[in-house]
């Protein structure tokens, strides 16, 4: 049984990524240089954060690592630039952020924004304060916020001085922020089976997720957060499950979607949460010709969208639900192609080049991240405009370095991608213009598929 089902997944990932394949194109494509940032980032100045009102040396080390926390959430974001400057443990009085003296000290500073506050406990919860100043000349705060909950330990820290970070980018952005989401991904253990989890967005408290027997791959989460789809196997074959999250390993609410046939892979999950879309192959006769379907959540029905003779997966919806980007390779290359969500008005995307996948629609909808193989770099991440007029390639190094699977943070400015950059398949983040690559994976076996989350609720 475990010889078929690698079979099974050996012929995925040919279908999905060539990556022994590094053959340069004979016609290569002409691509732009990487972009730089559309705005100029917000010099910040994290004055520190006091561990009572009366702070202790143990006090600054709490407040020195809300400080760490804080400066990591915000160098990610395209908002603020964290400035060089020195940190202090400022004390903080019964007025909270109306406290005269950390606003004198932030308007002396001549820094564009700086922010401070106050950790500790209060009735047996963990007590959040922070605040932000901006040389606006007056002598109030520009944003305040106040944060408590329970229990006390280390994820509750992180999460509030998440919540402060995306308060700050959405404050001076007009834009949500991504610290509060999660990825989900695939990791291998030691005895060759895949099972997913999910981590913070910087790679924090990896949690696994699912438990079954052999393989779990592909993983989709659902618009609320509060599920994932992914595919698995069922006697020798693969099916399309869905899980309720939320609940101890082994006891979540496990439905079929898709009942276990030859072939069922990257499932996709709407928008809207309505439906579903996948690549399917019904018997062994067309395994390597899959098609694109949909299916009504609600009613199970299903939907064939392509009839070809060649192999169409990969879907990927446009932000609004009325469009799918998916991989074909109907003219003998793999390329990007577009349709609508009823499977007509079908279009190429992509021309240049002889291997273009794994589509990854952004949820701003002006760009459509993919793997491309380039020459002089093999396998790497580009991301194309959705009239095809534009083309930029994301990452690069050396041939034998894969990046594969990108998925995009629900701010359309960082993707998520795996890449066997050092030798074993890891998890890196990456901001769309090239910038801030950051390895999320650490340690194991072999990790990849990663699906970024919407935004908190």
């Amino acid at each position: 049984m475990m010889k078929n089902a690698m079979y099974l997944i050996v012929l995925v990932c040919f279908l999905v990524s060539p990556v022994t394949v590094h053959a340069q194109d004979e016609n290569p494509e002409v691509f732009l240089e990487t972009e730089r940032s559309e705005f100029q980032k917000i010099p910040i100045w994290i004055m520190g954060f006091a561990g009572s009102e009366n702070p202790s040396e143990d006090d600054a080390g709490i407040g020195k690592q809300v400080g760490s926390i804080l400066q990591a959430d915000l160098r990610r974001t395209h908002v603020f630039k964290v400035m060089k400057r020195a940190t202090d443990v400022l004390p903080l009085s019964k007025a909270g952020c109306e406290e005269k003296a950390p606003i004198v000290k932030a308007r002396a500073s001549n820094a564009p924004v700086a922010t401070w506050g106050r950790i500790g406990r209060k009735d047996g919860k963990l007590l959040l304060e922070a605040c932000a100043y901006d040389g606006g000349g007056t002598d109030s705060v520009a944003i305040g916020k106040r944060y408590t909950g329970k229990p006390i330990n280390v994820r509750l820290l992180r999460s509030m001085v998440h919540r402060w970070a995306d308060a700050l980018v959405e404050h001076y952005s007009g834009d949500s922020g991504i610290a509060r989401t999660e990825i989900m991904y695939v990791s291998e253990d030691k005895t060759g089976r895949r099972h997913i989890y999910k981590m913070d967005y910087d790679g924090f408290g990896p949690r696994r997720v699912t438990s079954d027997p052999i393989l779990s791959l592909m993983p989709d989460w659902s618009p609320d957060r509060r599920a994932v789809v992914y595919t698995t196997y069922h006697d020798n074959n693969q099916e399309i499950v869905r899980i309720e999250l939320g609940k101890k390993l082994g006891q979540g609410n496990k439905r079929t979607l898709v009942p276990s046939q030859i072939l069922n892979i990257t499932p996709a999950v709407s928008p809207d949460g309505r439906q579903l879309a996948y690549a399917s192959a019904k018997d062994s006769a067309r395994k390597s010709n899959s098609d694109i379907f949909i299916m009504d959540l609600s009613t199970e029905k299903k939907t064939q969208l392509t009839r070809r003779a060649s192999a169409e997966l990969s879907p990927a919806w446009s932000p609004d639900g009325r469009e799918l980007a998916f991989t074909s390779d109907q003219t003998g290359r793999p390329q990007i192609y577009i349709m609508r969500a009823d499977g007509k008005k079908v279009r190429r995307l992509t021309f240049g080049g002889r291997y273009n996948a794994a589509p990854s629609w952004s949820p701003r909808g002006d760009w459509i991240a993919y793997v491309c193989r380039l020459p002089g770099y093999g396998l790497k991440l580009c991301r194309i405009s959705v009239d095809g007029k534009r083309r930029v390639q994301i990452t690069s190094g050396p041939p034998s370095e894969i990046d594969d699977s990108p998925s995009w943070a629900p701010d359309g400015r960082h993707l998520v991608f795996s890449s066997t950059r050092g030798g074993r398949s890891h998890i890196f983040m990456i901001q769309y213009d090239g910038t801030g690559l950051e390895q999320l994976t650490k340690g194991g076996i072999h990790h990849s598929s990663p699906a970024w989350s919407p935004l908190s609720e």
